[in-house]
């Protein structure tokens, strides 16, 4: 989990009541079209995509605190409104959505958990897949990038079900993360991916 500075615990302490989302989450019934975002890392792409859609609800979801505070400090900074904030486990919080309803998920830049003997422990698997599928809404979709290409391979293999297509990046701001992999001449990759219904 991380340490927390002062910083981050003020903004904790004092935007939590604004933004935040307390388990059991089993009262939250997101709005028709609601975008779920899986790690948000310090939140600087959340609050970018917020401002510039600010008719679409956000619900961001990560554990790591000092990311969560950041992201707080973001949206009281920019006076975004449309994002909720969950800091805890995106199995737990998918578990308790309801059928059919997020528009968007967005999984940018997960862990790609390069090791072989890792692979399991990544976001991105088939019981998660079947999740994902089922709390979609019928027109709604995967958005997946990172820069990791046997991330890629791997996201292909367990969406097989799904139909995938690789997008440009358009409008999606470049995160902190795709920032370092780009200085590492790692170059990004973008799929959108569809439950086949």
């Amino acid at each position: 989990r991380g340490r927390t500075g002062p910083t981050s615990r003020d903004a904790l302490e004092r935007l939590w009541p604004v933004y935040g989302v307390d388990p059991p989450y089993d009262g939250l019934v997101p709005s028709p079209g609601t975008v779920l975002e899986i790690g948000f890392g310090m939140g600087e792409a959340t609050a970018a995509m917020a401002a510039a859609a600010p008719d679409v609800d956000v619900l961001a979801v990560d554990v790591h605190p000092a990311g969560v505070a950041s992201l707080l400090r973001r949206l009281e900074a920019a006076d975004l409104r449309n994002v909720r904030v969950v800091e805890g486990d995106a199995l737990a919080l998918l578990a308790a959505l309801p059928s059919g309803s997020l528009g968007e998920v967005r999984l940018l830049f997960p862990d790609p958990w390069p090791k072989k003997r890792h692979v399991k422990r990544r976001f991105l698997r088939p019981t998660t897949a079947a999740l994902l599928a089922d709390r979609l809404a019928p027109q709604g979709f995967l958005h997946l990038a990172t820069d990791w290409p046997p991330y890629v391979e791997h996201a292909r293999e367990v969406l097989r079900d799904w139909d995938v297509e690789l997008v440009e990046r358009g409008e999606r701001p470049v995160t902190g993360y795709e920032r370092r992999g780009h200085r590492a001449g790692r170059a990004s990759v973008d799929l959108r991916a569809r439950p086949r219904r």
